[in-house]
């Protein structure tokens, strides 16, 4: 007990000694006072705002709900990209001691609805014009709401709504007092945040985190020392997502600034490079994309593994305090001029840390980053576990390549006798909202069942081997999974996503697709005209292309987990159409539903 103690007093040591998310950022006001927590792009500038500044901002904005009469505990959903303002809408809702409900900045008005209606939400915080035109398609549909904000009018008529400047202008008038009798009013078992599944099956399930759930995981953060006092993290993922709001909470806990995106997918390198961030929490599309900038042109594809090679062993020995031979040091040397350095310089100057969740990602990208210098932590969780549960960490190689990392502190992994990962501790959620059936399912004496399969190994790091409902069952009775398939085919430079397919079928066949970012050098590559990607999916020139990247994946593989035919699709799976999650998951019920006739095809022609 003494050591748990000692724990727990170290890590308030290093944080705000806070309870609740509600009293977070008043205490990290209190603590870091004039230091930056957040940057963010005006213009062409890079702009900081300090912890005070952000803290007088929420507390009107806080105070300004409380006048419009939201009590303790009432929903209140923000429907916006990651922004400063989503930061100041979701500390201002936790500090009047209401609920959150975050909703993607993607989802159709339908959508919306659904979160709104299900949750009870009584007011919604809403980006602009475009975000608000989708309230006031479905509002009559939502009786509990009540108000609408939006952060950033623009020249449009809002109607009713209230701006953010409003709302700030009505907490203004009021005593000050009211806002600490709120957020020291909140106790860790009240819900903090009602995060809607983005769901890759089925319709979205609210899952209800209280702020224990959230203070435990954030508390693990700081013992892990993932992020560090006076650390810089960048962010482009959706606030709406677990992940990202607990790199935001465990920031302010340790007086860390947060980098917001330009809101632009396509500035998002060039963002990094401007702001240097120390810390960069991604998925592995992302990684993906900066693998094939950084290898594309390199045509001595043997050089760049024996370089790999070399980066990994050096930076291993130097870890474990091992002495590099001279020889081993030379070979580092050059690689480190010729290409480490420059890969480098894709994050900035002052990268310590990337970390990767939500999806798998190769083994082969992790090496190559770290041979670098550039060490991308893969993690593991789900909402349901208050975002994480595993990570690896670069301290004392306290990492394995391919594995999703150990458990947490207060975090406990087995393995079921199916082979399902079970999770139990303080992080794990409270629940389904409305749907106590799936909740029962969930949750058994108190282990979360995570529907993925996995082992762990004799130093306890956990490898996620499948998911239970991915696993493809083929009519000759072969469990796969096709989850290694699909990464080996998306390591190739021309394709983006790849989904194989074969459950219940004679054998397993993909439908693939081209990244449109790269499709114009692969039709220079190949004299094709033009670059337009549905011709390109049709040309046969292209096709033989990526059938030379299937079989380097089949070669590995035995004949029963061999693709045998493919199919390239006329464009690139996305959000706004529906087949990807905001995290860049593919939603494997979508697609397989609306190709459903692509796949018949594939499988009644010639094998």
């Amino acid at each position: 007990m003494e050591a748990v103690t000692a724990g727990a007093d170290a890590r308030h040591a290093q944080g705000t000694g806070s309870k609740t998310i509600a009293d977070l950022l008043p205490l990290a006001v209190e603590k870091y006072g004039d230091a930056p927590a957040q940057r963010y792009k005006i213009g062409d500038e890079w702009r900081d705002t300090s912890y005070a500044e952000l803290g007088g901002t929420v507390k009107e904005v806080s105070l300004g709900l409380i006048d419009l009469g939201i009590q303790p505990g009432e929903k209140i959903s923000i429907l916006a990209h990651t922004r400063p303002e989503w930061t100041y809408s979701c500390f201002g809702i936790l500090t009047a001691g209401a609920t959150l409900v975050t909703i993607y900045q993607t989802n159709s008005p339908e959508e919306c609805q659904y979160v709104l209606q299900h949750s009870d939400s009584r007011a919604v915080f809403v980006e602009d014009a475009e975000q608000l035109a989708k309230i006031r398609e479905i509002e009559a549909d939502c009786p509990e709401l009540k108000h609408v904000f939006v952060l950033e009018p623009g020249d449009a008529d809002i109607g009713d709504a209230i701006t953010l400047d409003a709302l700030r202008e009505r907490g203004r008038g009021r005593d000050a007092s009211e806002w600490r009798r709120r957020y020291e009013a909140v106790t860790p078992e009240d819900i903090c945040l009602y995060i809607y599944t983005s769901g890759t099956t089925g319709p979205p399930k609210g899952c209800l985190l209280s702020h224990a759930n959230y203070r435990a995981i954030t508390d693990a953060v700081v013992e892990d020392s993932v992020l560090e006092g006076g650390d810089c993290s960048y962010l482009f993922l959706p606030l709406a997502h677990a992940f990202a709001i607990l790199i935001q909470f465990a920031s302010f806990e340790l007086g860390v600034t947060l980098a917001y995106w330009s809101r632009d997918p396509k500035l998002i390198i060039a963002d990094i490079a401007q702001v240097s961030p120390t810390y960069f929490p991604s998925v592995p599309r992302m990684f993906e994309k900066i693998y094939t900038l950084a290898t594309s042109n390199i045509e001595d594809k043997e050089g760049l593994r024996k370089a790999v090679e070399v980066g990994v062993k050096v930076r291993m020995m130097c870890e474990a305090g091992e002495e590099v031979p001279p020889q081993l040091q030379q070979a580092f040397d050059a690689a480190e001029e010729q290409l480490f350095k420059n890969v480098r310089g894709l994050f900035g100057q002052r990268i310590r840390e990337c970390v990767t969740g939500a999806a798998p990602i190769a083994s082969e990208i992790l090496e190559f980053f770290f041979a670098c210098g550039v060490p991308v932590m893969e993690g593991y969780g789900m909402t349901e576990t208050s975002t994480s549960a595993t990570v690896n960490q670069t301290d004392g190689n306290q990492f394995r390549f391919g594995s999703v990392g150990k458990a947490q502190p207060g975090v406990e992994v087995k393995i079921g006798e199916d082979g399902e990962v079970l999770i139990k501790g303080a992080n794990i959620f409270q629940g389904y909202y409305k749907n106590q059936e799936a909740t029962e399912q969930a949750l058994e004496n108190g282990w979360l069942h995570t529907g993925d399969l996995g082992r762990l190994d004799e130093d306890g790091f956990l490898y996620i081997t499948g998911r239970k409902k991915d696993i493809i069952i083929t009519a000759g009775g072969k469990n796969i999974t096709p989850a290694n398939l699909e990464n080996g085919l998306k390591q190739n430079r021309w394709i983006s996503q790849a989904v194989v397919i074969g459950d219940r079928r004679p054998y397993l066949v993909a439908l693939v697709t081209l990244d449109p970012e790269e499709a114009p050098a692969l039709a220079e590559q190949l004299g094709v005209e033009g670059a337009d990607v549905a011709a390109m999916a049709q040309d046969e020139r292209v096709r033989a292309e990526i059938q030379k990247t299937l079989d380097d994946v089949n070669s590995h593989v035995g004949p029963v987990e061999q693709i045998k035919r493919f199919e390239i699709l006329d464009h690139d799976l996305s959000q706004e159409t529906g087949e990807l999650t905001p995290t860049l998951k593919v939603k494997r019920n979508v697609v397989h539903e609306k190709y459903a006739d692509v796949v018949d095809r594939i499988y009644s022609g010639p094998r």
